[in-house]
């Protein structure tokens, strides 16, 4: 497994770090970590740098005797060790190697993962300037939007001395298949929990309503809860099969809020959703579930797609 994780220095760098043991993933990995220094557009003429020598450290094309510029990246370059560091503690059987990139963090990660490929982006849930969800609004929604591989919103809690609770958002479509695989595959300890939840939402009730002359179809309403059930069902098998205690259930509501609800509820230590609901009404209706889960959830989030979506 290839594993991008952005790294600057925070508090909430250090909580998505310590979360990562709580988070299946296995013990043998190749891992990158990408550490940003933030460089105005002012400042710098580029937004992206060559590498010096075999240091990891990416410099500006232009201004490289600026002595702020080359402060931020020496600081940036001991957030990385730093991160590596204490990875290495956790993880000794992982291979980790850093990158320092003067640039935006946004474009860097995007960037990187397009040429590295990882199967998994791991991101705080604030950056370096204090404002709350300063990093997920202007870094990791960007990041969300522009790779292909999963993304992990990682946040740390509280010591759990419970087993691990993992909420999934089931509707059936092939990222949520992906989104349980994910769960199915990872390296979870005994007792781990999974919760696979379906979502009938109300306002594709409304929307066929209106289409209907007003009415509801009793079978409409069948249809989509049978339809759920077997996907929830068929969830809850695949991680039984694999060792996790499964349970699943069937909602109705607006699914961003019934998935945060729950994951509240239930005090879920991830949520694991798709990338993308079933068709473009759903996705025109709903809106990006997986953006505001991801936003609002008081515990880490993973977006999954599909390989090819």
């Amino acid at each position: 497994m290839k594993i991008l994780i952005a790294y600057d220095g925070t508090e909430c760098s250090d909580a998505a770090i310590a979360d990562l043991r709580r988070a299946g993933l296995p013990a043998v990995a190749e891992v990158m970590v990408l550490s940003v220094a933030e460089i105005s557009p002012h400042t710098v003429a580029v937004p992206y740098a060559l590498p010096v020598a075999s240091s990891g450290v990416f410099l500006p094309d232009e201004s490289p005797g600026d002595i702020s510029i080359d402060k931020q990246l020496r600081e940036s370059q001991a957030f990385a060790a730093q991160a590596a560091a204490r990875l290495r503690a956790d993880f000794p059987g992982w291979e980790i190697n850093t990158q320092s990139w003067a640039a935006g963090a946004g474009p860097a990660i995007i960037r990187e993962a397009r040429a590295w490929g990882p199967d998994l982006i791991v991101v705080g849930s604030h950056g370096r300037l204090g404002i709350d969800r300063f990093l997920l609004g202007s870094v990791s929604e960007r990041v969300l939007h522009h790779v292909t591989c999963p993304v992990r919103i990682s946040r740390h809690r509280s010591p759990q001395s419970r087993s691990i609770r993992i909420l999934l958002g089931v509707d059936g479509s092939n990222n949520a298949r992906a989104a349980v695989q994910a769960v199915a595959t990872r390296n979870w300890p005994a007792g781990t929990e999974a919760r696979a939840v379906g979502v009938i939402d109300s306002r594709v009730s409304v929307a066929a309503a209106t289409t209907l002359e007003g009415t509801i179809p009793t079978v409409f309403e069948d249809e989509c809860h049978c339809g759920m059930s077997r996907a929830v069902c068929d969830a809850a098998q695949v991680l039984e099969k694999r060792g996790l205690v499964a349970t699943h259930e069937v909602i109705t509501g607006h699914p961003a809020d019934v998935l945060l609800a729950e994951a509240g509820k239930w005090d879920a230590d991830c949520v694991f959703v798709g990338a993308r609901g079933l068709n473009a009404l759903e996705r025109f209706l709903l809106g990006s579930v997986s953006t505001k889960v991801a936003t609002h959830a008081h515990c880490s989030v993973e977006i999954v797609r599909a390989k090819g979506e």
